[in-house]
């Protein structure tokens, strides 16, 4: 083992002159970033001094000469039973219509508990080699796949306590709701589960008030949380965000609700959004962008470049006080052919989707303390106190970090570099049709 990872892995040593952020950060440069030694001992930080000014006595000193630290990401909206499943079920016009029927097929002939399990388990060691401290998962809910996936997702949850706090929210397209029973079965489904979200794609059907009613009222009788895919769609019509938020505001409902995609409000004009922006502020709704999804499926014609880049209006909505984010989505599946559940990459192609810069320390947040937040979780801090999840790169400011992949990166989980590494594909060639 290298004098680094020996040195990261006693029960105490510090992190001599990182370059951190926060508020309580003193002496910060240009960027927002502050020098300082961080005291890692038995599993949490123990102090943060200015770089060069405490004495920590015999702990041994990992000299980072000033390369950036950042807290643990979190992940609010991925797809694990989707995941991988590419090469059985690929996308041949990488629309997103073809994206549904292909996944569809996919899903009937061959979700069963094992497979899913399987590919689930895959991306959770990827999100963890990357750094990620918690993720929230949708699970396809039609059918019977809701009984298949959420036994499978618990256990899941149970084998991952400790590294990887999970979340579950059910998947349907809003008109399923009409169809006898599925209602009692999914909020049969989360209850046993303990998932405590409740959720649907929502576009624009002539029962969609009368839909969404349902979903608030279950929510509001059991205490649990709202999470929407919205608007995943070019076209301006599409405007189920600003019924949401008017239902919301007109029911006072007090639990939480996160929005995903929300693509078609860029495609409004000026008044518009700016009405519907007001109202989703007005009703506290938290909104995740998927930079690297949308952009792949948004605006996509066989033979023609495309001409917008199928993000939301993201500036816009966090200049209204709203809480954003960004999130990986999907993973190699039919509605975005790469990804790996590094929000390193997230963060980074994010930065050059929806301009997260101008300055980049403004919009850190997207990737760990809003999402912790929208999932009620501690948001993950490099402060005295705090568990030490850290990540440890080789970059010195953001353009060095955005630069490059980070491949490099070590992740310290409560204390202890991980020797760890993402899982090879190969390892899903066991599963039917993923073998090249």
């Amino acid at each position: 083992m290298s004098a680094f990872f020996r040195i990261a892995r006693a029960r105490r040593w510090v992190a001599a002159d990182a370059r951190v952020l926060g508020a309580d950060t003193p002496r910060r440069d240009a960027q927002g970033f502050g020098r300082v030694d961080i005291l890692v001992e038995a599993g949490r930080i123990g102090a943060v001094a200015p770089a060069g000014t405490a004495d920590f006595g015999d702990a041994p000193r990992l000299p980072l000469a000033g390369r950036i630290a950042l807290p643990a990401f979190i992940d609010a909206h991925t797809h694990l039973d989707k995941g991988h499943i590419w090469r059985r079920a690929p996308n041949a016009t990488g629309e997103f219509a073809h994206a549904l029927e292909t996944t569809a097929v996919d899903r009937t002939a061959r979700w069963s508990a094992q497979d899913v399990a399987a590919r689930m388990e895959f991306g959770l060691r990827c999100a963890y080699a990357s750094g990620t401290r918690a993720i929230r998962t949708h699970l396809d809910s039609v059918g019977p796949q809701a009984g298949i996936s959420f036994p499978v997702f618990a256990a899941a949850r149970a084998r991952w306590k400790g590294r990887i706090d999970l979340q579950a929210s059910p998947l349907f397209g809003v008109e399923a709701l009409f169809e006898t029973g599925h209602l009692q079965t999914i909020e049969a489904m989360v209850e046993a589960h303990g998932s405590k979200l409740l959720g649907a794609v929502t576009y624009i059907i002539p029962r969609l008030q009368e839909a969404l009613d349902a979903l608030f009222a279950l929510a509001e009788r059991k205490g649990w949380d709202l999470d929407f895919h919205v608007d995943e769609s070019a076209d301006p019509a599409a405007r189920s965000l600003g019924l949401i938020a008017e239902t919301a505001l007109a029911r006072r409902f007090a639990s939480r609700i996160l929005v995903g995609h929300c693509c078609s409000l860029a495609r409004q004009d000026e008044g518009e959004r700016e009405r519907t922006i007001e109202k989703v502020a007005r009703a506290r709704i938290d909104v995740v962008s998927l930079p690297m999804c949308n952009m792949f499926l948004q605006d996509r014609q066989a033979g023609r470049t495309p001409r917008w880049r199928g993000v939301t209006a993201l500036h816009e909505l966090k200049a209204a006080g709203i809480e954003t984010m960004i999130a990986s989505d999907n993973t190699r599946d039919p509605f975005y052919a790469y990804g790996d559940l590094d929000m390193m990459e997230t963060w980074r192609e994010g930065v050059r989707i929806v301009h997260l810069d101008y300055a980049h320390a403004d919009w850190a947040h997207a990737v760990s303390a809003s999402p912790a937040r929208a999932m009620r979780l501690t948001a993950p801090r490099i402060a005295v106190g705090e568990p030490a999840d850290i990540i440890l790169t080789q970059a010195r400011d953001f353009t060095e970090l955005f630069a490059r992949p980070q491949s490099d990166r070590v992740v310290v989980r409560d204390g202890a570099a991980l020797d760890v590494a993402p899982p090879s594909y190969a390892e899903l060639d066991q599963l039917e049709g993923l073998a090249p």
